[in-house]
């Protein structure tokens, strides 16, 4: 045991090992999640409207597709909801497994659902139920991954060690959109509508496994152990975060929608847009995300640190703007149907996205007390995703089939960066004469057992 006598040596900080097999956890496990989520948005936006939703009107079957998309994004405050308060209850290891385990199971069984031809409207209803399950298991799993990392790590440095959950996504949209790269290149169109588009769904069983291997590794959070050595585990954490904290939940949710938004149309809608706008083919399209997504994952957690040193709401802020005014330059500059263009309009897109997105993980977690923060993380994570990514795809379609331009694109996204900077200024920097964190970890210290 660790020496708790008065006037014993002050206990350390958790070993750099266990720090790192934390950041490396979270960010392995956040990004096998999003390899499933990201496969999905893909194959949605690609080839989902013609198996599961047959219409006269590609456009049509396109809308229907990205419902589904949409169906993950509101499912996600149950998951919030649910594993949240688990997390707050229970622990986050536990949580963390469980979510982990849900999206993979999910994610198979797309893998093997048979289409609409087959068995007829069976086939997009249970698609829908499979999706909503993704949305339940994503929903639990981002709060989690936050606080796995930030929590074992130096409080002074929360920007980068959050930043472990953050490179999830890009990483995971990374290996989604290689596989399906790979397999558009192999295979016939035919060949991929058949069959091809499957494989990259089935692999998420051998990822899990993976992922399950490094999360079953780890030991609790020592924010978690010290929360149970005092007793002071939340009873009702959903309930506390509503009645005592709704400005914090109020700037964290407004502070994700402008990120969620830019990255749904440079990620998932933008392959919508290059293959029946810009008359560019699928794999043009999907190598432009992939050159993008690859710079996120060194650009996000060098963002997260940049605002370890440099305040965190100015960097996110100034961002915001530039994300809402690129988009004008983005469509004028792709409107010749140039793929070189195409390309450096989604690298300069991501790279404004990576640093929201790098802080992102560290300014919502600021905004709630250690006790209610897994909770507090996840509903402002899932309801912005609701307000946010969840609409978007299917916005930009209508919005371009109505009026036949990208204007109206690039003003929704102007007004959701101007939505994402009140919820800035209505947050809080992070005060580190009032963190709780370090007594927190220290007080775990001296709680629990040496590991042997």
């Amino acid at each position: 045991m660790h020496d708790t006598k008065p006037g014993g040596p002050a206990p350390s900080l958790p070993e750099r090992s266990g720090i790192r097999r934390a950041f490396f956890a979270s960010l392995t496990g956040t990004a096998l999640e999003w390899y499933d989520f990201a496969v999905y948005s893909a194959a949605a936006a690609l080839v989902f409207g013609d198996l599961f939703f047959p219409s006269e009107d590609p456009l049509t079957g396109t809308l229907l597709a990205f419902s589904t998309y949409a169906v993950g994004y509101v499912s996600r405050p149950l998951g919030g909801l649910v594993f949240g308060r688990l997390g707050d209850v229970i622990g986050r290891k536990k949580v963390l497994i469980a979510t982990l385990v849900l999206i993979g199971f999910a994610t198979f069984l797309i893998g093997i659902l048979p289409t609409y031809d087959s068995i007829g409207v069976a086939a997009p209803i249970i698609l829908v139920l499979l999706r909503f399950a993704q949305g339940v298991g994503v929903g639990g799993e981002w709060g989690g991954a936050v606080l796995l990392s930030s929590e074992f790590g130096d409080p002074r440095k929360r920007g980068f060690y959050a930043s472990a959950a953050q490179i999830g996504p890009p990483a995971g949209n990374l290996m989604a959109n290689g596989v399906l790269a790979a397999l558009g290149a192999l295979l016939t169109e035919d060949q991929f509508l058949d069959w091809g588009w499957r494989v990259a769904f089935l692999l998420s069983a051998a990822l899990v496994g993976f992922g399950l291997w490094i999360r079953a590794k780890l030991e609790e959070t020592p924010v978690f152990q010290a929360m149970e050595a005092e007793q002071s585990r939340p009873k009702a954490p959903v309930r506390e975060v509503f009645t005592t904290q709704p400005r914090a939940l109020t700037a964290a949710i407004l502070s994700r929608v402008a990120p969620d938004v830019l990255y749904a149309m440079f990620t998932v809608f933008v392959l919508t847009y290059a293959t029946d706008e810009l008359g560019m083919s699928r794999g043009s399209a999907l190598a432009a995300v992939l050159i993008g997504s690859s710079l996120q994952v060194v650009l996000i957690p060098l963002a997260g640190a940049l605002t370890d040193r440099v305040n965190r709401r100015l960097v996110y802020g100034v961002s915001a703007v530039a994300a809402g005014v690129w988009p004008f330059v983005f469509f004028v500059m792709v409107d010749g149907g140039s793929w070189p263009l195409l390309a450096l309009g989604v690298v300069v897109a991501l790279v404004l996205h990576s640093l929201m997105y790098g802080p992102q993980a560290a300014f919502i977690a600021e905004q709630f007390s250690p006790r209610l923060r897994y909770t507090g993380s996840s509903l402002a994570y899932t309801l912005a995703g609701v307000i946010g990514g969840a609409v978007a795809p299917l916005l930009f379609t209508a919005l371009l089939s109505a009026y036949d331009s990208w204007v109206p694109l690039a003003l929704y996204i102007a007004v959701t960066a101007v939505v994402t900077v009140a919820g800035l200024a209505l947050g809080r920097d992070a005060d580190q004469a009032e963190d709780e964190d370090t007594r927190l970890v220290n007080e775990a210290r001296q709680h629990a057992p040496t590991a042997p």
